[in-house]
């Protein structure tokens, strides 16, 4: 059996797209007769602490559905001070750095970026010991940070970040993009350089959809995952205009605003927006069963970013609102999933909102049958990655 080791900064039972995708690529490894390990840290995502089952470990060795899962010691954190956040991710990439160096690991590796540090790391050690590295790239740092405007341009950060980032892609065998965006960056530097279309689709196996509709009830909107700056649901719903309108705003999830959002929720009882805090997975789908139309934000559109909800909540059978710009504007108009707000400019989504309101209960179900089925035509994670094993990805 072919032997294959995932190194990722996330990973159940932490919670959020980053974890579940790379989950989900060791178990559909796994299905195709790979010998999948992983190693990622103790887990803390996202409160920034280590969960009561790691505390006062420095490593773990769990089996988790015949994945092997080695976790290495961390110092968690999601501060908002850079110099705590920093000593942070140093934390982990010594204990990688060590790990890799000291022990055997397969001859295919697939590392994900970002966290770009950890990448780095990885890829170096890697580099030296002539492993086959496969670079799995689901957002483009540093350039997505200086659109959020996290880093400052020019400074001594951002040239040490380039100087890794241009590294990785180097020294990888091959790369793995989710976004068409990000393959056309990658071969900016590297023309010849391997690169693949590697999408982040759900693989939910679900084979109908079972909504629970209440024709008198207000249509439901609702956004579930990372309340992070990155996202900008804090803004939305600082800004969003729900009086008067037949329409709830549902929010579900965790993260660094999540304080800053329950007080403006707290402020505006008129907007009728209602947190429900972080739902297991399983516990997440069954919630959502009594929703209507998924709302994708992102705070600034993001040059390769192509958000997962897209295909998440497609794939369960919701229509998508889309607040995000760039290449996922493309997949919901192309795959006639709902509907686009230009990202930032909150007129147009209140606009948006308004003719939306007016959709009676039947209208919706026909367009969340629409696309549900078009998902799973579409977004079929056991194509893809079969597809890139006949390929010789992996």
């Amino acid at each position: 059996m072919k032997e294959i080791l995932i190194i990722s900064n996330y990973y159940p039972p932490e919670k959020g797209a980053a974890a579940n995708r790379i989950e989900q690529l060791a178990l559909k490894l796994r299905q195709n007769n790979y010998t999948v390990s992983v190693v990622c840290p103790l887990g803390n995502y996202p409160k920034g602490e280590l969960f009561p089952e790691y505390k006062g470990k420095f490593w773990v060795t769990e089996n988790r559905e015949n994945i092997t899962v080695k976790r290495l010691w961390i110092y968690p954190s999601v501060s908002q001070n850079l110099l705590v956040r920093i000593v942070s991710v140093l934390s982990f990439s010594l204990s990688l750095f060590f790990y890799l160096m000291f022990t055997k690991t397969p001859q295919k590796v697939v590392v994900q970026s970002p966290p770009l540090l950890l990448s780095f790391v990885s890829v170096l050690v890697l580099s030296m010991k002539q492993k086959k590295i496969i670079l799995n790239v689901s957002d483009l740092w540093p350039l997505a940070a200086i659109e959020l405007k996290a880093l400052k341009k020019d400074s001594f950060s951002h040239k040490a970040s380039l100087f890794m980032e241009r590294f990785i892609y180097k020294k990888a065998a091959l790369v793995l993009g989710q976004s068409k965006e990000i393959m056309s960056h990658i071969h900016s530097f590297f023309h010849e350089k391997k690169v693949y279309l590697y999408r982040n689709f759900p693989d939910h196996q679900v084979a109908e959809i079972d909504f629970e509709t209440t024709e008198k009830q207000p249509i439901k909107l609702f956004y579930a995952g990372l309340l992070g700056v990155a996202q900008g649901v804090l803004e939305l719903c600082e800004k969003i205009k729900l009086e008067g309108l037949n329409i709830e705003l549902h929010l579900l999830g965790d993260g660094a605003e999540k304080s800053q959002i329950e007080a403006v929720i707290q402020s505006k009882p008129a907007q009728k927006i209602f947190f429900h805090g972080m739902l297991e997975r399983k516990d997440l789908h069954e919630k959502l069963k009594g929703f209507d139309i998924a709302i994708v934000p992102l705070k600034t559109r993001i040059y390769g970013s192509v958000p997962s909800k897209i295909f998440e909540y497609g794939s369960l059978g919701f229509p998508i609102l889309y607040f995000g710009g760039g290449e996922g504007e493309g997949i919901v108009l192309e795959n006639n999933l709902g509907w686009i707000a230009q990202v930032g400019n909150f007129e147009d989504l209140n606009e948006k909102l308004v003719s939306i309101s007016k959709l009676d209960k039947n209208e919706l179900g026909l367009m969340k049958k629409a696309a549900f089925y078009q998902s799973k035509k579409v977004f079929n994670l056991d194509l893809q990655i079969k597809d890139l094993i006949e390929k010789g990805v992996f």
